[in-house]
């Protein structure tokens, strides 16, 4: 997988707090969700590669064992996406407000990215 975030260090990334990871994964897949109605899922597939490359950088810089289980759990539901025949738009924004859930901080960028609030489904 050769994304942009290829030569991103385990080091810098953990100069990031957790919340500006959680956010800057968040925005991959925010950019992914204009692409879902394109006819070919190749850019979007690209979108996954870069979000999966954060993802596995948050697991690697993070010591709270209980939050790298669930970023791994997390993880399977993105690698299910990128593997997927095509674009499956409700899974895409279930991932995604998951995600965002990890944080109290991102949790708050649900209403304004997703339009519903984090207690609703």
């Amino acid at each position: 997988m050769t994304t942009q975030h290829s030569s991103l260090s385990a080091e810098r990334w953990a100069r990031f707090t957790l919340d500006q990871q959680i956010l800057m994964i968040g925005n991959e897949l925010n950019r992914g969700r204009r692409l879902l109605a394109e006819p070919e899922p190749h850019s979007l597939r690209l979108v996954y590669e870069r979000a999966l490359r954060l993802t596995d950088l948050t697991i690697a810089v993070n010591p709270r064992r209980a939050l790298r289980r669930e970023l791994l759990r997390w993880r399977d539901l993105v690698a299910a996406l990128y593997v997927a025949p095509s674009p499956d738009p409700k899974a895409h924004l279930a991932a995604f407000r998951c995600l965002l859930l990890f944080n109290p901080t991102a949790a708050q960028q649900i209403p304004l990215l997703l339009g519903w609030g984090p207690d609703e489904k």
